[in-house]
């Protein structure tokens, strides 16, 4: 199979031939097929007419540094076997030559080889020049990272392989700051590559992005590149089908999806062959051909099987010899699968950790690794969990046997969990059951390492801030003691109080507090030069000054938003703005990444901050529509139907609370009349859907021209009108929303971000009414808007970049911070 690109529109007379992937033994001329190659900073691409690609500037070159790096892993990767996985490449290449969805999603169950697959794939791509970058997320904090950093990493990669793009890269960056994901995706990823020339698109490969939390969000919003894949394209890989899972609107998205079977017997056998060779057996005592067909069973074609089971067979430190652990092994009768895997890594631990002293070190170890957040020291880290170094040492080294990737430097560092084994290990150790001496609590892990943080802590004022920030134990505690204590501790009063986290932070001296503050806000901007003076005279108002200014950042700092917050409602259990604040923190992440978790969190947030707001607080109303909005968000995830009409009752209060001419009221008459649209839909109650018309109608009187709202209330009147009329069949009703679509299309003209959603509720609109009347205004009409239509597709702008599908109702926020 090779790779060759469809033709596509645009200055070809001057693009590259396509390179082929094809036997290495054949020969080519010296620039045969090649992609691009500089002299100074100016980039040749070869062809009929040379196109010249200016280079980047030492100036773009340095901001381009600036730009968020793929964690290092040239360690120890799964091995590729030759040819193991060929119909499968064979397919990928199949669908990036004559395909034209824009994203393949390779997936399959854990340890069935998608990253090794994926690696390979990165590796032949690159080598003709078709790779535009690669993110293998098991590298990365996957709880804690944001898309828009995902995308730059991606864009960092893009540029270290085809530095022509840098200098579009670099635009991006002047430009794409605090803008949508959309933005993001067309000015890092989509616009440098078009301005490399390629006749064929370039490939963006993204592994394990399941893992990731804030994997829907970036797949959602790559519906706004569907009709570039000519351009790039993207690989994924993931353990369910996405479109099983229903990520939210994964349906607007040209994907093609690919299921991952397991390795066949063939393959597994010369793995193990090849393998068995190098473990060093005792005795001349080595695997018999049964035993090798056996583990051939056993594995079930799941590579991180056999590779753990060569793994333990090879340790140099064991008590057992390889006979003896591979006597073990065969002893089980489960034959592949999650119960295999889950047998397998049971036996493994029993055997590294045969007494039960060892079998007691294990979960501090593990269980610290497991919610480490950055590499530390093997020294460092000791002192983090408190065990002797040598202990520490001794455990790392043990646990080798079931790694699955050596990150740099992991024979002196304690890296992250996700980052040296396999994500079916991780979930093993976490369903451990509580007695079981290998029982791992995250939780209680959290709270080790919190309150070991925070005696630290107090250290602070003995120390220059250089020699802190140079000390990586030091450096560690300062950025995420807040995680790990919020991550470690109840939210409730009562039990807070009684913890060693709350008396440790209370003892603090304010110095050491403000130290703090100031060099972890420097840490997390270190590009920022003035440093932060903190004048705050207690924890409870450094943190919320901390918040406000995470906040007004607009970066991706989420993660240290919230565990900011978090430990201010613990210190500051009656601070109603912090409650509200946090709840909208998690408001905002469940609409971005579409979690009932979130929800749930923000609801009860929520309710916590409407407590502290008793009638006649000022803001109540604030906490009120919010908490009604995450209720019907949760609604909408999960269908509980308790959930939306008490989202109701709150619009309603809401709505009481402000009377005209309060200046939000139309605000909430559209919140409340949204909600009810909703229960309409689910219950078919037609009193709900007048209720909802009647209070889209006031609003809409609330907003006259030029009111900046009035385009919603038109838009959301006109679609409840529209379910009103599909129940009721009137046809003045259906006039009435015709009339209101014309009026948006005013306010909405040729260009405007609305306008192809606009142009086909109101084209849906003429069409049912030319069926019942035949009046040929109607069909003109719907001539000259189709062709907009036709053209705004062609244009790309088929898809409304609010990623808001066509014709829905918009909801509307109170402030978003308080």
């Amino acid at each position: 199979m090779s790779l060759r690109a469809p033709l596509q529109a645009g200055p070809s007379s001057f693009l590259p031939p396509a390179p082929i992937i094809q036997d290495s033994s054949s020969s080519h001329s010296f620039f045969q097929n090649a992609h691009g190659f500089h002299m100074g900073e100016v980039y040749f691409f070869n062809g009929g007419n040379a196109t010249i690609v200016k280079g980047a500037t030492d100036n773009e070159q340095w901001r381009f540094n600036g730009l968020p790096k793929h964690p290092d892993t040239s360690g120890k990767q799964a091995e590729y076997l030759p040819n193991s996985r060929r119909p499968d490449v064979e397919h990928s290449l199949e669908w990036i030559s004559n395909s034209t969805d824009l994203v393949l999603c390779i997936y399959g169950p854990a340890g069935i080889g998608k990253s090794t697959l994926a690696r390979h794939l990165s590796d032949e791509l690159r080598s003709v020049g078709w790779l535009g970058a690669s993110a293998f997320l098991s590298a990365f904090p996957t709880d804690t990272i944001g898309s828009e950093t995902v995308i730059k990493t991606l864009a960092h990669e893009l540029g270290s392989i085809h530095p022509g793009a840098i200098p579009k890269i670099v635009e991006a960056m002047n430009q794409c700051h605090a803008t949508s994901l959309e933005n993001h995706l067309e000015g890092y990823i989509l616009e440098p590559v078009r301005s490399l020339y390629h006749r064929h698109p370039l490939i963006f490969i993204v592994d394990a992005i399941d893992e990731w939390e804030d994997h829907p969000r970036f797949i959602k919003s790559l519906a706004h590149l569907n009709s570039k894949s000519a351009i790039v394209k993207f690989i994924i890989t993931s353990r369910m089908n996405p479109r099983t899972f229903r990520l939210p609107d994964i349906d607007n998205i040209f994907m093609h999806t690919y299921p991952l079977r397991p390795v066949s017997t063939n393959i597994m056998k010369l793995y193990f062959d090849k393998h068995l060779a190098t473990v060093p057996w005792v005795d001349g005592r080595k695997a018999s051909a049964a035993d090798v067909n056996k583990l051939v069973d056993l594995s079930g074609g799941l590579p991180v099987w056999a590779s753990t089971v060569i793994s333990m067979l090879s340790q140099p430190f064991s008590k057992f010899t390889p006979h003896e652990i591979l006597s073990g092994i065969l002893a089980r009768q489960e034959v592949g699968g999650s119960q295999g895997l889950t047998k397998l890594y049971s036996n493994a631990l029993l055997r590294l950790f045969p007494i039960p002293e060892a079998q007691g070190y294990l979960p501090q170890y593990m269980g610290a690794v497991l919610v480490l957040q950055e590499p530390l020291p093997l020294t460092e880290f000791s002192k983090l969990i408190k065990l002797p170094p040598h202990l520490v040492e001794r455990i790392h080294l043990v646990l080798s046997a079931i790694q699955t990737r050596s990150p740099h430097d992991s024979d002196n560092t304690v890296h992250p969990a996700s980052t040296r084994f396999h994500l079916s290990f991780l979930e093993y150790i976490q369903a451990i059951p509580a007695e079981d001496p290998f029982a791992i609590s995250a939780f209680d892990s959290h709270s080790a390492v919190g309150l070991t943080c925070l005696d630290l802590i107090t250290t602070l004022l003995s120390m220059s801030s250089n020699q802190i920030l140079a000390f990586p134990l030091y450096r560690y505690v300062v950025k995420h003691w807040l995680f790990h204590v919020s991550h470690g501790t109840k939210r409730s009063h009562d039990e807070w109080v009684k913890t060693p986290h709350c008396s440790t932070l209370l003892a603090i001296p304010i110095g050491a507090q403000q130290r703090w503050a100031t060099l972890f806000l420097a840490a997390l901007f270190p590009e920022i030069e003035e440093v932060m003076v903190m004048e705050e005279q207690d924890m409870l108002s450094i943190l919320m000054k901390i918040s406000n200014n995470l906040n007004e950042d607009s970066g991706d700092h989420w993660v240290s938003d919230v565990a900011c917050l978090e430990v201010t409602v613990r210190l500051g259990s009656d601070c109603d703005r912090a409650w509200y604040n946090l709840g909208w923190c998690y408001h905002e992440m469940g609409k971005r990444i579409g979690s009932p978790k979130m929800f749930e969190q923000a609801v009860s947030i929520y309710r916590r901050a409407l407590e502290l707001r008793p009638v006649p607080h000022p803001d109540r109303s604030l906490v009120l529509n919010n908490l009604g909005s995450a209720l019907q968000s949760l609604y909408e995830c999960g269908g509980d139907v308790d959930a939306l009409n008490e989202g109701i009752s709150h619009h309603r209060d809401v709505l009481a609370l402000r009377p005209a001419p309060h200046p939000d009221r139309g605000m909430s008459l559209n919140n409340l009349g949204d909600a009810l649209s909703t229960l309409y839909s689910r219950n078919g109650d037609i009193n709900a859907l007048n209720e909802s018309i009647s209070h889209h109608r006031d609003a809409l009187a609330l907003r006259p021209a030029p009111h900046p709202d009035r385009g919603k209330s038109l838009n959301n009147l006109a679609q409840t009108l529209l379910s009103q009329y599909k129940h009721n069949g009137e046809i003045v009703i259906l006039n009435e929303a015709i009339v209101l679509r014309r009026e948006l299309l005013v306010l909405d003209p040729p260009g405007h971000h609305y306008r192809t959603s606009d142009v086909a509720c109101f084209v849906e609109l003429l069409k049912i009414r030319f069926a019942l009347t035949g009046e040929e205004g109607d069909r003109d009409e719907i001539q000259v808007f189709q062709r907009e239509l036709d053209k705004s597709e062609s244009d790309d702008r088929e898809h409304d970049e609010s990623g808001m599908e066509d014709g829905a109702l918009e909801e509307e926020s109170d402030v978003d911070r308080s």
